[in-house]
């Protein structure tokens, strides 16, 4: 059974809207380093179920893609609190998406929409 949620244009915004913690694997069937990924993901998933993992596949969603300015797949995406915290193309060996899911956990939300916050006022 796969423990992770296919995301589409139709449920895309309730799913990270409704959780607070949610990773996303950018993917398509074509491609190698997806297939690759794919385990390593599904293996994070079942570790770490407290979490929301999604798969969005660019070629039945380009929507959503093209939202993201997805370039390059698989990209993995990992948003807290309606906030996207990470976004990087290539599929991570199973210790760095480990430690990048820690990272992750520890950040001090306040301290990170302070920071967007003054960047964007940086930028007016």
């Amino acid at each position: 059974m796969s423990t992770t949620v296919e995301l589409t244009k139709d449920n895309f915004d309730e799913t990270v809207t409704e959780n607070d913690f949610v990773l996303i694997d950018f993917w398509a069937a074509w491609c190698g380093p997806c297939r690759q990924f794919a385990p390593v993901y599904e293996k994070a998933a079942v570790d770490n179920p407290d979490l929301v993992f999604g798969k969005v596949d660019t070629e039945a969603q380009p929507e959503l893609a093209a939202a993201f300015g997805i370039q390059s797949i698989p990209t993995l995406m990992i948003v807290r609190d309606k906030v996207a915290v990470f976004a990087q193309p290539g599929a991570l060996p199973e210790a760095a998406l480990t430690d990048l899911i820690g990272q992750a956990r520890k950040l001090d939300m306040d301290e990170v929409r302070k920071s967007i916050a003054a960047q964007e006022g940086q930028a007016q």
